[in-house]
């Protein structure tokens, strides 16, 4: 080829223009997806606001309401096809009634903000019917906003979303909490603003694929972690980005190796994990003290904060750990964690247990 020739358009050498051309419309499908759902969400509450105002106008309002969801239902179905049954309407008057008498304030539109009008109600929305459809299951108003919160924030899919339901994130998170924390939790959902704001107690590690009761080393627990990094990543929650495994450092002859190292960016600290099977030992808690210590003295920068250790562990005792601890200690944590959801009792009974301990 001459020098001054140019390549054909369709050079392999020449194909990043065409990546880029594909991508951008890649993405305005996503986006206008992302709108249709939106809109219909509105839709849906607009349609119940219509059915509980109409209700309100029959003098036998039990009736009547049946009376104006199955004619809502088979106009709807009529004009537009499937998706209106009986049942469909019935929860879009849920969603109404659920929504508009919501009582926390509303601090998503501030952070989100929203491309579509708000309802009558002033009520904005940020996720899918689906979403929403989940979330209306929730009774306790608080918690139901968290999640709504977190899914927004996450972006968490419909999938994610029930993970994080069944494995009790909510109550997790409010067991260390006071009643302002907690009511704080149900404002603006998980705000990271200190280390005790990131840890969890206990973790729940599911999707790792082991069993309760199976035998398995801390090296195939790590490596189940690496597999399965981005699940991990959206147990530990905002901020974490993944550095390393195993990161080794020696003190004149003996070597170390950390087994996991992550840094948040929210509390701008580098987040070191060990992993221990069985009961957790005094000794466990002084080999992370050494690390942590080796962590700030030798690679954190001047303007980066302390490092934060987490101790992961099937089974702890927790005053052995807050007599091994300082007193000041906001630097050092020892967490639970459970390889299978745990059932809606379980979880109750184990958030009892903690609550009790402290």
């Amino acid at each position: 080829m001459n020098d001054n020739q140019l390549p054909p358009a369709n050079h392999p050498g020449k194909q990043g223009y065409l990546d880029a051309a594909a991508q951008v419309i890649c993405d305005a499908k996503a986006v206008a997806s992302r709108s249709v759902n939106l809109a219909m969400t509105y839709a849906y509450f607009e349609v119940g606001r219509i059915i509980v105002e109409e209700e309100q106008e029959g003098a036998d309002r039990a009736e009547y309401g049946r009376q104006v969801i199955a004619s809502v239902s088979e106009r709807l179905t009529h004009d537009f096809g499937r998706g209106f049954s009986k049942t469909n309407v019935e929860q879009m008057r849920k969603f109404y009634r659920v929504y508009s008498s919501d009582e926390i304030p509303q601090t998503l539109s501030e952070e989100f903000g929203s491309n579509l009008p708000a309802t009558t109600t002033g009520r904005r929305f940020f996720l899918s019917w689906s979403h929403y459809l989940k979330l209306m299951r929730i009774e306790d108003v608080g918690k139901r906003h968290f999640y709504e919160i977190e899914s927004a924030r996450g972006g968490w899919s419909l999938k994610e979303l029930q993970r994080q339901m069944d494995s009790g994130l909510y109550e997790r998170l409010a067991l260390s909490r006071d009643k302002e924390g907690v009511f704080k939790l149900a404002q603006e959902g998980q705000v990271v603003e200190s280390p005790e704001d990131a840890i969890k107690d206990p973790y729940v590690l599911e999707f790792l694929g082991l069993k309760e009761e199976a035998s398995y080393s801390e090296t195939e627990l790590e490596s189940r972690i690496i597999d399965h990094l981005q699940d991990f990543l959206l147990e530990l929650g905002r901020g974490f980005a993944f550095m390393g495994r195993q990161q080794r450092f020696t003190y004149e002859e003996d070597h170390f190796q950390v087994d996991l190292v992550f840094y948040n960016r929210l509390l701008r600290c580098f987040v070191l994990f060990d992993l221990k099977l069985g009961k957790l030992m005094h000794q466990d808690i002084g080999q992370m003290q050494m690390y942590v210590h080796y962590y700030d003295r030798k690679v954190k920068m001047a303007d980066e904060n302390p490092t934060i250790g987490i101790l992961l562990c099937q089974d702890k005792n927790d005053a052995m750990v807050e007599m091994t601890l300082p007193e000041d200690n906001e630097q050092i944590f020892a967490s639970k964690y459970r390889t299978v959801l745990p059932s809606e009792a379980e979880l109750k009974d184990f958030l009892n247990e903690e609550a009790e301990d402290e």
